[in-house]
């Protein structure tokens, strides 16, 4: 693709859905309100106000506004935090199994 600057192999859609994290392992049972920024075939990234550790997994759930399109519900794993300006972090996932 021509311009195309991002090395990765898969296309990333950006998304700015709400979702909702359910921690697994330690910790489990927290539920976490987010945004889901973005996804592809391999990861995701999530804006939120709460704190989770690298190597947490969770379940994301991402449910659909349209009746064309099914919702999304996947296992991951956090393997990056950045914290932004305003105070959220911005998470990066590698998806484990979509579910």
């Amino acid at each position: 693709m021509l311009g195309y600057d991002d090395k990765r192999a898969f296309f990333r859609m950006m998304m700015n859905s709400p979702c909702v994290l359910s921690v697994k392992g330690q910790g489990a049972g927290q539920r976490i309100t987010a945004v889901c920024r973005d996804i592809s075939a391999t990861g995701m990234s999530f804006e939120l106000d709460e704190q989770v550790e690298i190597g947490t997994e969770m379940e994301v759930a991402i449910e659909s506004t349209s009746s064309q399109i099914s919702s999304l519900s996947a296992l991951v794993r956090v393997v990056r935090i950045i914290e932004e300006t305003d105070g959220n972090l911005l998470v990066g996932a590698e998806v484990i199994k979509m579910m």
